[in-house]
């Protein structure tokens, strides 16, 4: 008999419809001389460090660090539901002539089935179901096409890394800044890239907090209706910025235009003296050029778009996918590439084919080859899976919020296949008095993909100035007339708070500001976290009360920046520091670097970070705030006395209902709803709720 394991139920029961098992029995399908059974996610997980060695069981700075010699695996929790599954999984295993693994292909997917086959004592030959879409038609290729379990083994041992890493980072620092620092009255939760990524937005906040907005004055003229920008001469360090980024190489760099206007005297002094004469025309350049059509979607950047559009958070993103994925409408979500393998091309016009509610919009690809270009497909950018498109399934029977990142990914697809946008930039130079003024415009002379977006267009390309959008009249060199000089005050702005939006791509850059996606793509190697964790990341700084959101801005909490403020440890918080740390995972599962020697380096560190803690004589603490006062926006008043630790895990305090949190509260009654943005706050029985529940919005805030 050959026993297949897949993720979930339903993957499960898609499985076992293609291969002809109908019999249903207790945890798995049988028939055709196959056993389709189960898991729920993870059944497994590493041991406890008491379970290791008694003494670990009570925190104790003395029994740190925490390494064992061996890590072991156990059943998840005490739930009788796992249980009774794992024991159905563990006898079809022990009589099963072949196992296939059918989990989810990725590296969390290996992990989960090797754990448990691990754990079943399983002995058989084990085949690899490697597929990245549920239709029919990929579960029948990818059993046609079944891999050795052994092509697989380097994808296993990075995801037992990453476990491992996690386990000794975790444990051991938490257990070290809570009883070091946390006054007994909270668990100081430390993540291997938890921490790095609140450091990321306590030192953003931080930045902001001391930021020194300095006044300046822009020089500007009115001619034609059209406002013209008097031409600002570069700093020094300007210069030295752009031939930095020519790679050192000094160059002529022409720097006309004016000094910098340091104070309003000297503004209104040059407004005096160009108002009477006239503006002149200096040159007209016109330059015609393309737009390609955005790139397919990787899950960062559909979670990215999801949260700008929509405002959902990265976690509702990855659960919207991964229900796409499950329907059978959209190819595997946790993918971190934007391209598509040439073995796809072929497939595309059936793809387009299918999206029946999209005919208006494919009409005009039919009957003709597609393009095939190397901004799509691209076998050098493709590993494990391509980016995230339809199957061409039909797609019905969709929540409005699947409905919409459906539609995102559904006009990208279709998009990628039309012609380029044609456009031409046109750039007009004007001298007043030897002061020299431009405006640019842009004009579009053909559509192309954007049709396929239609209003939506400027959400899709990065943001650009306003005044490239603009038409401009038609001027020619050597024309002049009169003009209206004005002079605008401005400020210096701070950097703006993180959105999560904008936090999900400082986490695939590790922190580095990145427009252009060439240079994204290079970065993603020393990006912190996966695709796949980090929606779980912020979650998980959500609960532990360190940050908060306001409006669409991530805020941290005094807790959130003290805690990034107490650890001197670079390793533990700084995200470019972490992303090296990623890159070995991932040079982990490319067979390039050996994870022995990666998990002995961990070991090294976190005995260092041990040590240097330990070592601190200082008498600090953090300020542990509840989270109803932080949601309350009120400090704690009460300051918790200092008192020596005793051994003993500490318990997590739940937060009380105060008065000015329940009235805080009640004043959410009728305000837009975060989540969705349509909807408003109403209040039901037991918790607050969006007006828009019936259309799919799950926002829901306990009483």
């Amino acid at each position: 008999m050959i026993v297949c394991i897949a993720e979930k139920p339903s993957v499960a029961r898609d499985i076992a419809e293609v291969l002809g098992a109908h019999t249903r029995k207790e945890g798995y399908i049988e028939g055709n001389g196959y056993q389709v059974t189960w898991t729920f996610g993870h059944l497994c997980t590493l041991k406890e460090p008491h379970e290791y060695t008694p003494n670990w069981k009570s925190w104790s700075l003395g029994s740190l660090p925490m390494i064992p010699p061996r890590f072991g695996i156990k059943l998840i929790g005490h739930d009788p539901g796992i249980e009774k599954q794992f024991h159905i999984i563990e006898q079809l295993m022990q009589n099963a002539d072949e196992i296939i693994n059918c989990g989810d292909a990725g590296q969390e997917g290996e992990l989960i089935q090797r754990w448990v086959m691990q754990k079943a004592g399983a002995r058989c030959p084990v085949k690899r179901l490697w597929i990245s879409s549920l239709t029919e038609e990929a579960i029948r290729d990818g059993f046609a096409k079944l891999k050795d379990q052994a092509d697989f083994q380097s994808l296993y041992e990075a995801g037992l890394s990453r476990a491992i890493g996690d386990w000794l980072l975790g444990m051991n620092a938490t257990r070290l800044y809570t009883i070091k620092y946390g006054q007994n009255k909270q668990v100081l939760s430390i993540g291997r890239v938890q921490t790095p990524t609140l450091a990321l937005i306590v030192n953003r906040q931080l930045e902001i907090a001391n930021f020194q907005p300095k006044q300046y004055w822009e020089l500007k003229t009115n001619y034609r209706d059209t406002t013209f920008s008097a031409l600002i001469r570069k700093s020094d360090e300007e210069i030295a910025a752009e031939e930095e980024k020519n790679g050192g190489k000094k160059k002529i760099i022409e720097n006309p235009g004016i000094d910098p206007i340091a104070n309003r005297e000297e503004g209104e002094a040059l407004v005096e003296r160009i108002k009477d004469l006239p503006f002149v025309v200096t040159s007209v350049s016109k330059k015609d050029g393309r737009e390609f059509a955005p790139r397919l979607f990787d899950l960062t950047s559909l979670q990215v778009e999801c949260n700008k559009k929509f405002a959902y958070s990265a976690d509702e993103t990855l659960k919207l996918i991964q229900s796409l994925y499950e329907k059978k409408v959209a190819t595997y979500p946790r993918v971190d590439t934007t391209f598509l393998s040439d073995d796809i091309y072929p497939k595309c016009p059936g793809i387009l084919k299918g999206l029946r509610d999209y005919e208006v919009l494919t009409a005009p690809l039919n009957g003709s080859t597609l393009p095939k270009s190397k901004k799509v497909f691209d076998n050098s950018k493709v590993t494990d899976h391509h980016a995230i498109i339809p199957t061409g399934v039909y797609a019905q029977n969709l929540t409005d919020m699947e409905r919409r990142v459906y539609d995102l990914i559904a006009r990208r697809f279709i998009a990628v296949f039309y012609p380029d946008c044609k456009i031409s930039t046109t750039t007009v130079m004007g001298e007043v008095d030897k002061i020299e003024f431009k405006v640019s415009g842009k004009q579009i002379l053909e559509p192309g993909w954007r049709v396929v977006f239609a209003k939506d267009v400027k959400d899709t390309t990065e943001e650009k100035e306003e005044e490239d959008e603009n038409v401009l009249p038609a001027f020619a060199k050597g024309e002049s007339g009169p003009h209206v000089p004005d002079l605008n005050e401005k400020w210096t702005q701070p950097p703006r708070p993180y959105t999560e939006a904008t936090l999900l791509r400082a986490m695939e850059t590790a922190g580095k500001l990145v427009d252009n996606d060439e240079l994204r793509d290079a970065l993603k190697e020393n990006g912190i976290g996966r695709p796949s964790t980090r929606a779980a990341i912020i979650e998980t700084l959500f609960k532990r009360n360190y940050i908060r959101k306001e409006r669409k801005n991530l805020i941290a909490t005094p807790t959130g920046v003290e805690l990034v403020q107490l650890i001197h440890e670079e390793l533990l918080k700084s995200a470019e520091l972490t992303g090296i740390w990623e890159k070995k995972l991932r040079e982990i599962e490319k067979k390039t670097y050996d994870a022995r020697q990666f998990l002995e380096e961990l070991k090294q560190m976190v005995s260092e970070i041990v040590m240097s803690v330990l070592s601190d004589n200082t008498n600090r603490r953090i300020t542990i705030q509840d989270a109803a006062a932080a949601q309350a926006g009120e400090k704690v008043k009460k300051e918790p006395k200092k008192r020596e630790r005793k051994p003993g895990a500490p318990k997590e305090k739940k937060p009380k209902a105060t008065p000015a949190a329940t009235a805080n509260a009640d004043s959410l009654v009728g305000q837009p709803c975060p989540l969705c943005g349509k909807g408003t706050i109403i209040k039901g029985k037991t918790a607050y709720g969006c007006s828009e529940w019936k259309n799919g919005c799950t926002y829901r805030k306990a009483l």
